[in-house]
């Protein structure tokens, strides 16, 4: 049994037949950085490593009929009791179109978690025993069909792992990003400051920190205002109202 590492902030177990597509986060980027110093864990169980026929099959008919396969109860029963011996006291999470919708807001709350297991599914899903049994939580990263759990399991870390303390250096830039408050991000620019023809805002150049937070804020809003209005059905504060009425009388005739 694999002995958990006391040092790390926050310990994932993952469920999956696919452990390999995790490379993309255990081997690039801050997921690696943060793995290296142990501030996170991530660890894999194969459900056909459980499975007690000879090919190792781990999936079968729905009864009832119906199009496609399920993931069969056993051997992710089998691998949860397994995860559950390594993190005791874990919250088990199996991820599907199903579930919550996972937002910036959900994040803090995981991370207080400290020990996930995700269960990731394939084909159709799997056995609904499992689900009302022994899953905690069921969460969705967006109301469309992926063909597996693997890709939202790590998305999900990747935004836990991202706001756990020591990860990023830089709070700063965690806390002016998108959806930090409740707001799209405003446009960003760097060298040369011309290029094409095409310039970068004089606001930027100006050195004026009090004018390039205000520019910012009002773009932030603006673009906020377009392309995701329901962000916007938060009580505004006076500034960012000020802000929003003078674009809807500039614009809205």
């Amino acid at each position: 049994m694999k002995k958990i590492n006391d040092n790390a902030l926050i310990w994932f177990q993952i469920i999956t037949i696919f452990p390999e597509m995790f490379r993309a986060i255990t081997d690039y980027g801050i997921t690696k950085k943060a793995i290296c110093n142990n501030i996170i864990n991530i660890d894999f169980i194969n459900p056909r490593n459980f499975s007690k026929n000879k090919y190792k099959s781990i999936d079968d008919r729905p009864y009832g009929g119906g199009p496609g396969m399920l993931m069969c109860f056993e051997p992710l029963y089998l691998s949860i009791q397994y995860a559950k011996s390594i993190l005791k006291n874990a919250t088990i999470i199996y991820l599907s179109p199903q579930g919550t919708v996972f937002q910036q807001s959900n994040i803090s709350k995981l991370i207080d978690k400290k020990k996930i297991i995700f269960i990731c599914g394939r084909y159709e899903g799997i056995d609904q025993r499992i689900i009302d049994y022994y899953v905690n939580e069921e969460w969705s990263i967006g109301d469309y069909i992926l063909t597996g759990g693997e890709l939202a399991a790590m998305i999900m870390i990747d935004s836990i792992a991202r706001l756990i303390p020591g990860v990023i250096k830089k709070k700063a830039s965690i806390k002016e990003e998108t959806f930090s408050k409740n707001l799209l991000d405003y446009p960003n620019y760097t060298r040369p400051k011309r290029i094409n023809n095409i310039s970068v805002p004089e606001i930027l150049l100006s050195g004026n920190h009090k004018k390039i937070h205000f520019w910012r804020l009002q773009q932030s809003l603006y673009k906020t205002l377009i392309n995701r209005p329901d962000l916007l059905k938060r009580v505004l504060t006076k500034e960012e109202k000020t802000l929003l009425d003078e674009y809807k009388k500039k614009y809205d005739k």
